[in-house]
């Protein structure tokens, strides 16, 4: 029959086995050459800021180590009380020998050496290691809360850099067509076939588009500095410049994102070990209806006499039933607190996974409209009105005008995928994917 092991053990194997994958993975990769060039820049992706604070962000490390302390706990909670070493000095002033007094063990009427070992009740020490194992087992479902909140920030943060580095391009070639606009009007204002306030105009167009440009510069310096904050570096590291991350997954199925968000949702895990925690907190609270015992050796030397030698059994009386009962009440009241709490997790990861999912489903659909019918609408119109503007069927207004609702529309596709893409890193927070 194979020894049964116990939660905590099982849950240390998988992570320990998970681990040496992951190393054997690594060398394996490194045995084989893999250039260190061809990973991604720091920067390029979410996934490569993700895992350099995985070992880097201080909050994180801070997480890690408060549940590799948590862990330590659980073997002194199975360990025996320290024993105890008593010197008693009989007669000490000597009286029944009419010597003067004495502190110095030997010269007093009698001295007795005592060690005394206490024994916590039967079981006592089980149920303590079953407490400390399941704390130490709450103490990483937390961890995986911070990491897990960790991840999602950044890659949170990250999109944002890749909206903002893509706006300013889309900024940027705007202003290079504009400013091609400038040159033929100059021409024509030149040739007196365009009066000076279509100029004039067209130089007010490129002086917004380049303080929408330092906006949106500065925006994105502030992006790359709350990224490097949370890396643990400095605010002004340089990151590479981000690359266009994966398409979006289409088959995402809504009922088991909820049946994840309820079962692999990380506040939920936390709760449900808050559960096993309350339980076995709950089986210490009434086995301390049973007594705890100590026992003793005592070496009884008188003065000028023999030497004898005791032997003595203690036992604590549970004699305090009130305060006992007490205890036991807070103990059943911390276990509901701790069921309900699970529930309340679960209620609002639902809730929230909800109203992820329905953003991600509008952006998906307003997406697909962009993609496919307007954006397409607004670059034929701007095509089209360039090429009546080479044959002076149109004023410059109207290029101008067109220019800009596709400036508009280019904006608008880039924050709804934008929006898209945050809903998809909450989904993925809130069902345990980020972990």
């Amino acid at each position: 029959m194979k020894p049964r092991l116990s939660p905590l053990a099982n849950h240390l194997a998988r992570r320990s086995a998970f681990a040496l994958l992951f190393a054997i993975t690594l060398g394996s990769a490194s045995a084989f050459g893999q250039d260190p060039a061809a990973a991604p820049a720091l920067g390029a992706s979410a996934l490569s800021l993700i895992e350099f604070a995985r070992q880097s962000n201080p909050g994180f490390a801070a997480a890690r180590a408060e549940a590799a302390a948590v862990h330590e706990r659980t073997t002194p909670a199975g360990a025996l009380p320290d024993p105890t070493f008593e010197v008693e000095l009989m007669d000490a002033t000597n009286t029944m020998n009419n010597r003067s007094a004495s502190l110095l063990p030997g010269q007093v009427g009698q001295t007795r050496y005592r060690i005394t070992q206490p024994l916590p009740g039967w079981g006592k020490r089980e149920l303590a290691v079953k407490a400390a194992a399941a704390q130490a087992i709450q103490a990483e479902a937390i961890e995986d809360i911070a990491w897990a909140e960790l991840a999602a920030r950044i890659e949170t943060l990250w999109l944002r850099y890749y909206a903002a580095d893509r706006e300013l391009a889309h900024g940027r070639e705007a202003l290079a067509l504009l400013q091609g606009l400038e040159d033929i009007s100059l021409a024509r204002y030149k040739l007196g076939l365009l009066p000076q306030q279509a100029v004039l105009r067209m130089q007010r167009e490129i002086t917004s588009q380049r303080l929408a440009l330092v906006e949106i510069e500065q925006r994105r310096k502030g992006l790359a500095a709350g990224l490097n904050g949370l890396l643990g570096r400095a605010h002004d590291a340089p990151l590479a410049l981000p690359l266009d991350p994966e398409p979006l997954p289409d088959g995402l199925e809504a009922s088991a994102l909820f049946q994840a968000a309820s079962s692999a949702n990380p506040e939920v895990i936390a709760a449900a070990n808050g559960i096993e925690v309350a339980r076995a907190e709950r089986e210490r609270t009434y086995r301390d209806r049973l007594p705890d015992f100590a026992v003793g050796l005592t070496n009884n030397r008188p003065y000028e006499g023999k030497a004898s030698w005791d032997v003595m059994f203690e036992v604590m009386i549970p004699l305090q039933q009130s305060s006992r009962r007490a205890k036991e009440r807070e103990a059943e009241y911390m276990l509901m607190a701790a069921e309900a709490r699970r529930e309340d997790a679960r209620a609002r990861a639902t809730g929230e996974l909800g109203n992820a999912w329905s953003m991600y489903t509008r952006g998906r659909e307003t997406l697909r409209l962009l993609d496919h019918t307007l954006l397409p609408q607004a670059q034929a119109t701007r095509d089209a009105s360039r090429a009546a503007l080479s044959s002076g069927t149109v004023d410059f207004d109207s290029v101008i005008e067109a220019d800009r609702q596709l400036i508009d529309i280019r904006t608008r596709r880039l924050l709804t995928e934008l929006d898209t893409r945050l809903a998809l890193t909450e989904i993925k927070k809130l069902t345990g994917e980020s972990q």
